[in-house]
């Protein structure tokens, strides 16, 4: 079951987007900029402290996400690609990572290595001075 954020935690601001655009650039608030308190969430412990782990470009220091879109010229399709984009680091954030088991060394990759070791010991060893 994949956590979802509820639209009223979300707050959404219009702004105007940054780059080229010609005149609509200076005009018009299409980008789309969402923040997302983490404290305040709905969400669980595990999910909060995951999320309040990711950068700080992303989290301030009072636990508010901050997302900004203004990949596209209209603002509903950037506010969409927020919403995404907030969706999929929830979804990561409640990943639970599968634990390392540790291995062992098989028995003939051993004995390649070892098989090695012998070889380059015995090409130093030969490269000693030559006794008349």
């Amino acid at each position: 079951m994949t956590p979802t954020v509820p639209l009223d935690e979300i707050e959404f601001t219009a702004i105007r987007a940054q780059g080229p655009g010609g005149q609509n650039v200076n005009k018009v608030s299409s980008a789309v900029q969402l923040r997302f308190n983490i404290h305040a969430s709905s969400l669980a412990p595990a999910i909060k402290e995951n999320l309040l782990a990711l950068p700080r470009t992303r989290v301030n220091k009072d636990g508010v996400l901050f997302i900004k879109a203004q990949s596209s010229r209209s603002q509903e399709e950037n506010r969409a690609a927020a919403l995404a984009l907030l969706e999929a680091l929830v979804v990561e954030a409640s990943r639970i990572p599968t634990p390392r088991r540790p291995t062992k060394p098989t028995f003939g990759s051993r004995q390649r290595r070892l098989e090695g070791k012998s070889l380059r010991s015995a090409v130093k060893s030969s490269r000693g001075k030559v006794e008349e």
